[in-house]
């Protein structure tokens, strides 16, 4: 393994650039650098800007089925404040990046699925096709009753619950995975896929502490995939890859992308 920035990116890129199929999970180190909050950072600021009204709310337990059904008013003011600092964030030059690799794998005749752990659709604003939400969308939300889904406009919520549309005995609620429900098999059926194909896998601004995407990196790793890891931290997946590059995603993918393909 090497870890130095720049033999990293140089040991990386010559494996990117030569991949016949490419598999990239991102998690919440990419969207931090657009400024979105985290649970326990969206509660503090929710704190401060909305007189405590989270205050004694653990963010955490309001991203459960059980607190929906206790109170649906609350936990959908919550997640429409977090849908909306999703709205006004712009994605950043590690989104653009890893949209520009997904362009130059795909035009030289490989295939690459881009994982991801982020609800917030900064990928798909950046440009990114097919990607795979491993978490659902916090951008789309779903009748309780039918499963149908829609996009709500970018105004705050008047209606606390928010009644469905598709059914008036019905709720929406955001297409989250929360805490005690199943990942989409298809999304989960999508990794498993990318996994056992491809022949380089990079983490990118993940703590690898969540299952099961945190297993992905050893699982590519048991393919015989090149793996590789980007984030500003280590974290327990830096002494199992190929290639380790610590520093924050915006500024290290557009080096890798510029040295994977440096003449176009």
């Amino acid at each position: 393994m090497t870890n130095d920035p720049t033999n990293a990116i140089r040991y990386l890129a010559a494996r990117l650039a030569s991949a016949r199929e490419v598999a990239i999970l991102t998690g919440a180190g990419v969207s931090a650098e657009s400024g979105i909050r985290t649970f326990r950072d969206a509660a503090d600021e929710a704190t401060r800007t909305m007189a405590g009204l989270w205050k004694d709310f653990d963010p955490a337990k309001l991203a459960t089925p059980e607190a929906f059904d206790a109170d649906p008013a609350l936990v959908t003011r919550w997640y429409d404040l977090r849908r909306r600092g999703c709205l006004a964030a712009i994605p950043n030059a590690g989104h653009v990046a890893l949209a520009d690799i997904q362009r130059r794998v795909e035009a030289g005749g490989g295939r690459f699925t881009l994982l991801t752990q982020n609800v917030d659709r900064l990928h798909h604003r950046a440009g990114s096709a097919g990607v795979v939400e491993l978490h659902g969308s916090i951008i789309q939300w779903r009748c309780t009753l039918t499963g149908q889904k829609l996009t709500p406009d970018a105004a705050e919520f008047r209606a606390l619950p928010c009644p469905s549309p598709f059914d008036a005995r019905g709720l929406l609620r955001p297409d989250v995975v929360w805490f005690g429900e199943m990942l989409p098999e298809a999304a989960l059926d999508a990794a498993e896929a990318a996994i056992k194909s491809c022949d380089v896998f990079i983490s990118v601004g993940t703590s690898a502490q969540v299952f099961p995407a945190a297993g992905f990196v050893r699982a590519a790793s048991a393919n015989g995939a090149f793996t590789a890891e980007v984030n500003r931290e280590p974290t327990p997946i830096s002494g199992l890859v190929d290639a380790c590059l610590h520093g924050a995603s915006g500024e290290l993918l557009p080096r890798l992308l510029a040295a994977a393909w440096p003449s176009r």
